[in-house]
């Protein structure tokens, strides 16, 4: 099975949603099934299984800073490589964050899954309701990464969400050598903004013991304001970004694991990572973590933004050793039930079964047994200039082409969607050629006039001798 992942996010930049990404796609791979994932990069590839969409363009989105693309270079990619890849499954990570996802939804003939991963409400879902709504109907399964995921995208979107929690790849995390330590050593990696609660962490600096060290990971926009808060401070050390080997040694070096997150965490895979790499871990009793880590066993969770409650418990571990190793115990256990292997074997049997509904919907329609259009298996080259950059739609069948003048929606063969009619602003020639009529199997995309030598360079359009498309030859005498 070929099996694309669609990521709106930087693959370049570390966060979550992306980690999750490249660590399914190794795990689909390990599997057997080729696997490649499309997403902006902001630099060299971080795996060779993917393909790069452009630069990202940073935007603010649920009290964080996201790396997006929602570019037109960015959707031009994404159709090129939609249609060279030919996937017979994609899977979308945040269906409608702007860019290569919506692009996928609104022109991909594959069958897609997609996965919810924000958490909190979202002002975009609530300000283009009714736009987002008929996108999400696109896709053929849906699922969240938690309850309040779930209730997120419920709410907003309406529909039905299977929680599949994020995975984390255990063999991986263990298989690291420790990253070699001068003392107890306190671990934190993420964005420095305020909902990570660094500054939390900072301030409970000053109820540890003076040979407490702390690695600090990352960076953000209150970067430089911390450092010169605590330049005179010699036990933390700024690391910047760091690469996921890197992070994954330091995890497994520290004594303590710390995420202390305010809010908008809708999964705390950061805990996950942490039990994997046999290190106890010290967070913010949150939503988004208490679903991941039992208080008391997996973890210890201290109120959010509570620097001394925060303080208190990484002295606790620290300093009771009986403490500490029952809590990488319990937390080895634990990361196993959330392991990648498991993910990746249930994300395969959704995949099988809607490519195996999707095979039964083309079989079972009547329309598959009609014969083909007029002029099929005829190469249709030198049209000049084409009307408007569209996107092929694998349907069912090859419809047969209206031959009479005039609007030519509906198709007199199958329903005409929406999304098929010509834009509003598209001139009388555009709306009914003369020559040739359009069946609702291309779907309109929104590139004014090019010509269409350099829209088949841009956008990978092939002109294939028989397929999707239902327009007819030109005439002989119209050339």
């Amino acid at each position: 099975m070929q099996i694309g992942l669609i990521c709106p996010y930087s693959l370049t930049l570390p966060g979550g949603v992306q980690g999750q990404v490249l660590g399914l796609a190794r795990m689909l791979r390990a599997s057997g099934h080729p696997t490649r994932v499309l997403g902006p990069c902001d630099g060299p590839p971080p795996d060779a299984g993917v393909t790069p969409l452009g630069d990202s363009l940073p935007t603010a989105a649920n009290g964080s800073m996201a790396p997006i693309a929602p570019d037109v270079p960015c959707a031009l990619r994404t159709i090129r490589a939609l249609r060279d890849e030919e996937f017979d499954v994609l899977h979308l990570h945040e269906p409608l964050a702007p860019g290569p996802t919506t692009t996928a939804l609104f022109l991909a003939a594959s069958p897609m899954v997609g996965t919810f991963h924000a958490a909190g409400g979202s002002l975009a879902y609530d300000l283009l309701n009714r736009p987002v709504r008929w996108l999400s109907r696109r896709l053929d399964r849906s699922f969240a990464v938690s309850d309040d995921a779930a209730a997120m995208a419920s709410h907003s979107l309406g529909g039905r969400y299977e929680v599949l929690f994020n995975g984390v790849e255990v063999q991986r995390s263990r298989q690291v050598a420790p990253w070699p330590t001068e003392g107890p050593t306190v671990f934190f990696i993420g964005r420095h903004e305020p909902r990570k609660g660094l500054t939390v962490l900072l301030d409970a600096m000053s109820h540890l013991p003076p040979d407490v060290r702390l690695w600090v990971a990352g960076d953000g926009p209150e970067t430089e304001d911390l450092r010169a808060r605590t330049a005179g401070d010699s036990r933390i050390s700024w690391l910047g970004r760091i690469s996921d080997e890197e992070r994954t040694k330091r995890i497994r070096g520290a004594d303590v694991f710390c995420a202390p997150s305010l809010r908008g965490e809708s999964f705390g895979v950061v805990l996950l990572e942490g039990m994997a790499c046999e290190t106890p871990v010290v967070a913010s009793d949150i939503p988004g973590y208490s679903g991941v880590a039992q208080g008391g066993n997996d973890a210890l969770l201290v109120p959010p933004g509570d620097a001394r409650a925060l303080g208190t418990a990484i002295d606790k571990v620290l300093c009771n050793p009986d403490l500490a190793n029952r809590l990488v115990a319990s937390g080895r256990a634990r990361a196993e039930q959330f392991s990648m292997r498991r993910l990746a074997d249930r994300y395969l049997e959704a995949y099988a079964d809607v490519v195996g509904e999707r095979t039964a919907a083309r079989i079972g329609s009547p329309v598959a047994a009609r014969p083909r259009c007029a002029g099929a298996g005829s190469e249709r080259a030198g049209w000049g200039r084409s009307m408007l950059v569209s996107q092929t739609i694998a349907l069912p069948a090859v419809h047969r082409p209206q031959t009479s003048r005039g609007p030519p929606y509906p198709c007199p063969d199958c329903p005409a969607p929406p999304w098929c009619r010509p834009p509003w602003w598209a001139s009388p020639s555009q709306r009914w050629p003369s020559w040739s009529a359009w069946g609702p199997c291309r779907r309109w995309w929104w590139l004014p006039w090019w010509p269409s030598g350099a829209a088949s360079s841009w956008v990978g359009a092939r002109r294939e001798p028989y397929g999707a498309p239902c327009r007819p030859a030109r005439p002989s005498s119209a050339r």
